[in-house]
């Protein structure tokens, strides 16, 4: 299923992933033509539980990179014990050049 744009909790695509309201708020995003998905903002509803590894995983799953922009604190913090590389992207959007952490699927697939 090719999605683009936002990605609302609850939506179907995100209903696919495990991106539900029952574990997070928020929303993702996809540019269209892009080969990843946009952490954009999430909260899990239930800290500590695996649901971000998870959806990580079913992200991963689809031949899908996970990228986070300018993560904060615990943010940073998980993405730095999962592996992800950090690099600066210039964004469109504000201008100027942000902080993006990316890790790309495994070579071997996932399943959720």
């Amino acid at each position: 299923m090719e999605v683009y744009g936002c990605i609302d909790v609850d939506s179907e695509y995100a209903k696919s992933i495990g991106f539900t309201s029952d574990k997070f708020d928020g929303w993702l995003w996809r540019k269209e033509g892009e080969t990843r998905i946009m952490v954009s903002f999430i909260k899990s509803t239930d800290p500590g539980k695996g649901n971000l590894s998870r959806l990580f995983d079913a992200v991963h799953a689809q031949g899908l990179a996970v990228a986070v922009p300018t993560p904060l604190g615990k943010m940073q913090a998980i993405l730095t014990r999962k592996g992800f590389s950090k690099a600066r992207e210039f964004c469109e959007d504000y201008g100027e050049s942000v902080e993006v952490w990316t890790l790309e699927p495994p070579k071997e697939p996932v399943t959720p």
